[in-house]
């Protein structure tokens, strides 16, 4: 794949307090990994070079002056660097979540977002970012995924899909309490989240995606006497896509339902409810982990881990999630750029 075929992809150092600047830095030194894409990585320049300071390594890069002047490079074999200036490095403290950084991460995010509006790259992956410094320093919304959809000007459905290799996982509600999540139902929301996930793994490569949904009831509710949801909701959705056309499978007790992913029947599961798939996920590769940001008009994503502050700064981040990320950025990235091309 030559340089003008390569998507072009925003790599971000997420957190200034935890482990992301280290995680680029090893993440970048991986030949393999540059040769997917075209990278930009954006950010302060301190904290590059305290990311790379504390992986004990240099990694060479080539300075440009915007996104477009990145777009526009025939030489790719080296990540191009933009820098931005938003934190001090006095105003930061490894390993705590605080209100500047979580300023840099927002400014730095939209200036990915603006870039990817403008048709200058065809993807992001960002290092791991805290919701609480986001809130601390401005965010409006309980996570970045709502501050995404409404900075892109998201009007239809988007959620989250968390992946582990092959595996990708959505879900009718997320962050809302678990005393909530029987009346967040709907056989609309279970259709939404389902034709979500299975266009997205087209767009990452897979044909024609095996998808399951997850019961919600014990024992996917034993005909009713355990809960009418499957019967009143789960079912008829699934009937509903069927008819649609796409091969959707289930209700599936969750307690069992993994089992046959990790089998390979399926490539994908529609959950009811957040910690439905979380845990599952978590316990199967917590280190491998990737967040997908789905429905949103530019693909977006990052390691499912999170900030570490807790080892932030010692030299120990893994970056195997970080690359898992990177890859389908770039996967996701190249279907992006053709549909633009096409439109």
């Amino acid at each position: 794949m030559n340089a003008s075929q390569k998507p072009v992809v925003a790599v971000t150092l997420g957190d200034p307090a935890g482990i992301g600047p280290e995680l680029v830095a090893r993440l970048l030194a991986r030949p393999q990994v540059c040769a997917q894409a075209n990278i930009v990585l954006a950010g302060d320049a301190w904290l590059w070079e305290a990311g790379q300071r504390v992986a004990g390594l240099r990694v060479p890069t080539r300075a440009v002056g915007s996104f477009a002047e990145a777009r526009a490079r025939q030489d790719t074999g080296v990540p191009a660097w933009l820098e931005m200036q938003t934190v001090r490095a006095e105003d930061v403290t490894v390993g705590q979540a605080g209100a500047a950084g979580g300023r840099s991460v927002l400014r730095v995010l939209d200036a990915c977002m603006d870039a990817a509006l403008a048709g200058e790259v065809d993807a992001i992956c960002f290092a791991p970012l805290n919701k609480h410094a986001m809130k601390l320093g401005g965010m409006r919304h309980g996570d970045e995924l709502h501050h995404f959809a409404q900075y892109l000007g998201v009007t239809g459905y988007f959620c989250e899909f968390n992946t582990l290799g092959e595996l990708w996982t959505s879900r009718v509600s997320s962050h809302i309490p678990l005393k909530d999540a029987a009346a967040a139902l709907s056989v609309e929301g279970i259709k939404e989240a389902a034709r979500l996930i299975f266009r997205s793994l087209q767009a990452n490569g897979v044909a024609q995606p095996r998808v399951a949904v997850a019961a919600f009831n014990p024992h996917g509710g034993d005909g009713g006497t355990c809960g009418r949801e499957e019967v009143d909701i789960i079912e008829p959705a699934v009937r509903a896509l069927n008819a649609e056309g796409l091969p959707v499978q289930g209700p599936y007790p969750a307690d069992t339902i993994f089992l046959k992913a990790q089998a390979g029947e399926f490539q994908a599961i529609v959950t009811m409810y957040h910690d439905q798939g979380q845990i599952a996920l978590k316990l199967l590769g917590f280190s491998r982990g990737v967040t997908v940001q789905g429905g949103l008009p530019i693909p977006i994503t990052t390691p499912a881990h999170g900030t570490a502050y807790d080892i932030a700064g010692r030299g120990r981040a893994n970056a195997d999630a970080m690359a898992q990320a990177l890859g389908i950025a770039c996967r996701m990235g190249l279907s992006h750029r053709a549909a633009r091309a096409a439109a």
